[in-house]
């Protein structure tokens, strides 16, 4: 090589390098409230001109960023702040630290407990700008211990009659409190648990309570602390009952502690659960040549039953008449500019069809609306891309109502569109995140409420007509938001009391033509109360990943990308480790010789349609399947 041609390639090479920043400092710890000032520095180490720099803040619910980079800290826990400057960017974490307790608060449920009893204590802690503090070290001590005592952990024992006064403290000694307790002679108490036997099967929840009473008749409050015995079950205690339930068949026994020396327990023989059933394949819709994205199967105007199914990385929506579900036909292919077909929706009118579009030549993308006139053979009726350029993942169709409710990936907020007529459709609302870091995937509607499958920001419930907090079909309200540490919030299906969330996570440089190991489970959140949603149950399949699911009677039928197409039983009340407690029903592997990766099932999701499971595969096209199931004979 000539000194000139090296000269040329090193000043190319410096030319198309990527600049590099940093941030310091690399990492600052602030409590509640505090603020730290970052700066960004270019690669010969000078500070930048803050002008030239765009702060993020990742976590904006822990901590803001202004223009300047000053962090503001507002929750504890670690927050990202990523600085851009040009094509380069630079991170930093911050550690927020909970501001020490300044105040704390105690009381006993109730006003004079009974010598014997065991009574949990609770204090609230508070900083000083009166915000609560979790599970602060707490010292405690009595005057007369002879009296009452409390342990380590905040239980109370009421010993004898009479009165002593109780200390609290936090372990630095930043904040105190006290308070009189008076206790009142106990002769008599008596206990009594139910069921004090009972015989159940894995995945069963048994609630267990505890009545208690004194000279044999009046009812006093009862407090038990429960545990079990065995490694197989777990107990938890909820709002004073003992809530019950056992991955392991085996006896247990399950405990409550009333007092230092007053216990009552039971016995709990579980069975294994076991079911007697098999999915079987009843028919294919092969496609090997390229990968396959959602399915929606319908009655469609001429009586005939068809299964419309997007594409991954491909132009065309394929058609297949499945009115005879054992032998598919295929009858027409439409062909879009995109690169993905991802989602596929029909009205409830069967004479609409919905489907999406992302990476279009045009960069317009939006949503195809199809005239299914002629169901064998959609023609296009129209295109809304005004608002929705960006691209759309997915969508999810208000039939009585003519909305449609968008995925926009550029907005990555839910757009409402009017499709009142569908030749002409208009947005008319919207909603989405405050956050620049947001990352939109799906929506699901059911009932007045939209559930919003956030990534990282969880999912979100929003009133769309529900009602309860003020929301329209076209205005939507903020409900609720439950997320978790690792994200990937990818799915929201609701069912009774049950919402079941799925997550979705690949691996780093994933690849759509090879084997992917897939991991991510579906979260099972009790939604009684909208506002309070709380995580009771998980399903788990160690060996694959959760994708799209659907519920209808006592079963869940999931996707599970390489784990294939599972059941889940549903029925009952939910606890626990739902796939170790084997209420997973059967299981069948979407993959065939007609398959774009060999020997690998990327089963999408399901679809119940006339007593029949559809369900398309990334590598494989089209799967039909049906559930066996035989009574369960229980001696």
């Amino acid at each position: 090589m000539t000194p000139i041609l090296a000269a040329v390639l090193l000043a190319t090479t410096l030319q198309t390098a990527p600049p590099s920043i940093s941030i310091s400092p690399e990492r600052a710890e602030i409590r509640v409230g505090e603020t730290a000032e970052l700066t960004v520095h270019g690669t010969n180490g000078s500070a930048m001109d803050a002008s030239t720099v765009r702060w993020i803040a990742a976590t904006p619910e822990l901590a803001t960023v202004d223009t300047d980079g000053v962090v503001t800290a507002l929750n504890p826990g670690t927050a990202r702040v990523t600085a851009v400057v040009g094509t380069a960017s630079a991170s930093t974490t911050v550690v927020v630290r909970a501001l020490p307790v300044s105040r704390l608060d105690a009381r006993l449920p109730v006003a004079r407990p009974l010598a014997g009893q065991a009574i949990p204590l609770t204090v609230r802690s508070t900083d000083r700008l009166g915000v609560r503090v979790d599970d602060p070290e707490l010292l405690y001590r009595s005057s007369d211990p002879d009296v009452a005592a409390v342990d380590p952990g905040g239980l109370l024992f009421a010993r004898r009659a009479g009165t002593a006064t109780i200390e609290v403290r936090t372990a630095d000694g930043g904040a105190e409190t006290s308070f009189q307790v008076t206790v009142a002679p106990g002769q008599g108490l008596r206990y009594v648990i139910s069921p004090e036997r009972t015989r159940v099967r894995t995945g069963d929840v048994v609630r267990f309570q505890v009545s208690a009473t004194r000279s044999g008749s009046a009812r006093v409050p009862a407090f038990p602390g429960w545990s079990v015995s065995g490694a197989g079950a777990q107990v938890e205690n909820e709002n004073g009952d003992g809530v019950f339930v056992a991955e392991r068949p085996g006896t247990y026994r399950v405990t409550a502690r009333m007092g230092e020396a007053a216990v009552v327990s039971s016995v709990v023989r579980v069975e294994e659960r076991g079911h007697d059933a098999e999915l079987v394949q009843v028919g294919r819709g092969p496609i090997g040549e390229h990968h396959s994205g959602d399915v929606w199967v319908f009655e469609g105007v001429d009586g005939r039953d068809y299964a419309y199914i997007g594409t991954f990385f491909y132009d065309w929506m394929k058609v297949w008449d499945v009115t005879d579900p054992g032998a598919p036909v295929l009858t027409d292919s439409l062909q879009l500019d995109a690169r993905r077909i991802n989602d596929v929706k029909i009205h409830d009118n069967n004479r609409l069809g919905i489907v999406t579009r992302e990476g279009a030549s045009s960069r317009r993308n939006g949503m195809v609306l199809l005239d299914l006139s002629t169901p064998a053979h959609p023609t296009i009726l129209s295109e809304y891309t005004e608002t929705l350029t960006g691209g759309v993942h997915n969508v999810w169709i208000q039939s009585d109502l003519d909305l449609v409710y968008a995925v926009h990936n550029g907005t990555r907020a839910v757009h409402v569109i009017d499709i009142s007529d569908p030749s002409e459709p208009h947005e008319v609302g919207r909603w989405g995140i405050d956050n620049e870091q947001r990352s939109l995937h799906d929506v699901i509607v059911q009932d007045g409420y939209a559930y919003v499958s956030y990534w990282d920001d969880g999912v979100v419930t929003l009133d769309v007509g529900a009602g309860t907090h003020g929301g329209t079909p076209t205005e939507p309200a903020f409900v609720s938001q439950f997320k978790y540490p690792i994200g990937n919030t990818h799915v929201a299906w609701r069912h009774g009391k049950y919402l079941f969330v799925g997550d979705e996570i690949f691996p780093a440089g994933w690849d759509a033509d090879k084997p992917i190991d897939a991991r991510g489970y579906i979260h099972v959140l009790d939604m009684t109360d909208m506002d309070n949603p709380v995580e009771v149950a998980k399903y788990e399949v160690p060996e694959a990943g959760a994708h799209n699911v659907w519920a209808e009677g006592d079963r869940l039928y999931v996707g599970y990308y390489q784990g294939g197409l599972r059941v889940l039983d549903i029925s009952g009340e939910l606890r626990g480790d739902l796939y170790e407690q084997g209420r997973e029903i059967a299981v069948i592997k979407t993959t065939d010789e007609n398959t774009t990766t060999p020997n690998w099932s990327m089963t999408w999701g399901a679809q119940i349609y006339k007593g029949k499971i559809f369900t398309s595969d990334l590598n494989s096209g089209l799967w039909i399947a049906e559930l066996k199931e035989r009574p369960r004979i229980i001696s």
